[in-house]
């Protein structure tokens, strides 16, 4: 279906390339924004189980090994990019437990400035990651108590234009709609991160140039069970620059309105898949930043999702620029499942 003549390939790869390199402000303008990326949205405190294997329901299964490890899609994002050299920001929220002070405690570590939203009388997003020993696969039962939130009068103008890039999840709408609002007319550029679709998003959508969605989100969002014709679909409905959707294993589709891009996956030893997506996004959000064209920015993208899976918990995998590099000249694919 996307198939195009060579010529006609690297015409519209070019095309491509010059209108990602507008929406992001140049290299040579670094020095006069605060932060490359402003991230807005979710924090975890992941106790992982790792398990001989998962048990069938009414049975049981042992327990190999147990951790508390940190997570959320928007703040295991920005240490990525911290990792990678870029200028991270985060901004979250917390509740009054320990686990806001493990987070705390991780953002100084990294020596990323970030700022909470504080629920008093609440818990901190909270999960229970139980990862399957023999496949790395993980199932994830998680709490966020609805007190725990992102104010929309939380987040100062200046912290969102102080950044290259808004980088935002689902979980607090009305937030990152005034975040993403401030953005455009900024005219910086917005990722979004969404995994499941609601009504509420519709507004947020509209206001984002690149959406980074799930397998699922596009025919929930657009009422369209085949992926080649809900992507195109969903970027007609929301008008945005380009979507994508991650695929796990199947790697990564993207559609720009010209053509489709894909990136089979890595082949890796996976220990635990918790955080491929957060990953991916990371992966993501820096090609863009540097310029890259969109294949590129998949390739590299798929390469992070898939080493962060190399070790346990949502942030034990996070590799080198070095080490993902290698891999992407080096290593091998897992099987297309699109041409």
């Amino acid at each position: 279906m996307y198939c195009f003549a060579s010529a006609f390939r690297k015409i519209a790869s070019c095309a491509l390339h010059f209108a990602i390199v507008p929406l992001l402000c140049p290299r040579a303008m670094r020095s006069a924004k605060k932060f490359d990326i402003l991230g807005i949205g979710e924090n975890a405190a992941d106790t992982v189980y790792q398990l001989a294997r998962f048990p069938s329901p009414g049975h049981k299964a042992k327990i190999l090994r147990t951790q508390i490890l940190l997570g959320g899609q928007v703040a295991t994002a920005m240490i990525a990019c911290r990792r990678w050299g870029l200028r991270s920001h985060y901004v979250g929220s917390v509740g009054d437990d320990p686990a806001a002070e493990l987070h705390r405690r991780a953002f100084r570590r990294e020596r990323i400035p970030f700022h909470l939203a504080l629920s008093r009388r609440t818990p901190s997003h909270l999960s229970l990651v139980f990862v399957d020993a023999q496949s790395g696969e993980r199932t994830i039962a998680w709490h966020r108590d609805p007190r725990l939130r992102i104010p929309p009068s939380f987040i100062a103008k200046d912290w969102v234009t102080s950044a290259r890039l808004l980088y935002i999840d689902g979980h607090d709408p009305a937030a990152t709609r005034r975040a993403a609002v401030r953005a455009r007319s900024a005219r910086i550029p917005v990722v979004a991160d969404f995994d499941r679709w609601s009504p509420q998003l519709a507004s947020v959508l509209k206001l984002v140039d690149y959406a980074v969605v799930s397998r699922d989100f596009p025919a929930a969002a657009t009422g369209e069970s085949d992926l080649l014709k809900a992507l195109p679909l969903l970027k007609r409905k929301f008008g945005n620059h380009a979507v994508c959707a991650t695929l796990g294993i199947d790697g990564a589709l993207a559609w720009d309105g010209r053509r489709f891009w894909y990136s089979p996956s890595y082949k890796v030893r996976v220990v635990d898949t918790t955080g491929a997506g957060d990953l991916f996004h990371a992966g993501f959000s820096f090609g863009l930043l540097q310029g890259w064209e969109l294949q590129r920015i998949l390739d590299f993208a798929c390469a992070a999702a898939g080493l962060n899976c190399e070790a346990l918990g949502a942030r034990g995998g996070i590799a080198t620029l070095q080490k993902i590099e290698r891999l992407q000249r080096k290593g091998h694919r897992n099987r297309a499942v699109f041409p």
